[in-house]
């Protein structure tokens, strides 16, 4: 085969065009501090840059997750504060108007009061977070879930809880639905009411009630007959004799299957007590049932003594809603905790995934500046030795 000057030419620049894409690609190096750019520079490496990428992706879409959660669950910690405060306050004005000291002026001013807490109340059970979702209106979120009604309040949200991932296998709720906030509160003690006749013309107040053995306690209905001044009979709903007769002393309790009840003052004969085992209650039916009795005051039938012990089982009732909203609370603090050891781990992990990927990809610019000094070294003895070949002829020579 014979080589031609052109074929020589077009090799020499073939090599040239070689030598010069290489120190670009020296230089990209250096400047962009990447020992590659793309995968075809080096596949294996920038495969593994793709997996490491793609983890570290994912650990940080559930880190931005897990702020959201985090700032949702406080968004409702702050709001059931807000809450309990609230709730003492109407605890504070049901133990003000019960205390023998009010008259009808001062009992008109505590509902007053108690209805502008009640608004508050409505208020805080219709919290928006920064998004402009409500916090207790379950997935529904779009939509106020509480509306005042005469009786207390509707709910229009749901049951449920909504969750988002913070972890490759881990979720966390980031809000508690309202009825389970405001609406599954427990009446009386928890275990049990206790409720005057609304034909008693006595003076019997309702003290202190409880289960004082769990062991014996037999739930059920109840009822408490004075016979006398003096005896009461108790009966089940069967209006079988659970206590044949019993001697009344004010203040001293009355127990039988498991559960205790104080009563003091001096019922009237034919007076009668109930017992009956604690439901669900929305807390709003409890804030409007104390407004109500404080609008009614020592009125209507029963008089002071009435009054007294409905702001008794208001005062139980809302006691119930301090418990429910701080078993939430408490609820939200393991909820955030949790949130915090995820972020922990979740940061350990990609501060490892970044050096793995830095380790892959970052340039080592003293070997790529000895190879751009070779490379470039290079390319001045080719075109030298290029110009030199290419200045040889026979006619130099003659």
């Amino acid at each position: 085969m014979r080589i031609t000057q052109g074929l020589e030419q077009a090799q020499f620049l073939a090599a040239i065009n070689q030598l010069e894409s290489g120190i670009s690609q020296t230089q990209q190096q250096i400047s962009s501090g990447q020992a590659f750019s793309t995968a075809s520079q080096d596949p294996v490496e920038a495969g593994q840059v793709a997996a490491y990428n793609q983890v570290l992706a994912q650990t940080q879409q559930y880190s931005t997750n897990a702020s959201g959660a985090q700032s949702s669950l406080n968004t409702e910690g702050s709001a059931l504060s807000q809450l309990q405060n609230a709730l003492q306050s109407l605890r504070d004005i049901a133990l003000q108007a019960g205390s023998g000291s009010a008259n009808p002026q001062n009992l008109a001013a505590l509902a007053t009061q108690a209805q502008q807490i009640q608004q508050t109340i409505l208020s805080l059970a219709n919290t928006q977070d920064g998004s402009g979702n409500y916090i207790f209106a379950g997935y529904d979120t779009r939509s106020a879930p509480f509306a005042l009604t005469a009786t207390g309040a509707s709910y229009a949200g749901d049951q449920g809880q909504r969750q988002v991932q913070i972890g490759p296998a881990q979720t966390v709720v980031i809000g508690d639905n309202g009825d389970l906030v405001f609406n599954q509160i427990k009446t009386g003690n928890g275990s049990f009411t206790v409720s005057a006749g609304a034909g008693n013309t006595g003076s019997g107040l309702i003290g202190s009630s409880s289960v004082v053995s769990p062991g014996s306690y037999v739930p059920g209905t109840y009822s408490i007959a004075f016979t006398s001044a003096s005896a009461y009979q108790v009966t089940n709903t069967a209006t079988n004799a659970v206590v044949a007769a019993g001697t009344y002393t004010p203040g001293q309790a009355i127990d039988f299957n498991g559960l205790a009840v104080t009563l003091s003052g001096q019922p009237a004969s034919g007076d009668t007590f109930a017992i009956a085992p604690s439901t669900n209650q929305s807390l709003f039916t409890t804030v409007q049932s104390l407004i109500d009795s404080l609008k009614s005051g020592t009125s209507g039938t029963g008089g002071a003594v009435a009054l007294s012990n409905s702001l008794t089982g208001a005062i139980q009732n809302l006691d119930q809603a301090l418990t429910q909203t701080q078993d939430v609370q408490a609820s939200d603090g393991g909820r955030l905790n949790t949130i915090t050891t995820q972020q922990t781990v979740a940061t350990a992990q990609q501060t490892q995934l970044q050096q793995n990927i830095s380790n892959l990809q970052s340039l080592n610019y003293a070997s790529a500046i000895t190879t751009l000094d070779q490379q470039n070294t290079t390319l001045a003895a080719a075109l030298q030795a290029f110009s030199l070949t290419q200045g040889l002829s026979l006619f130099k020579y003659l």
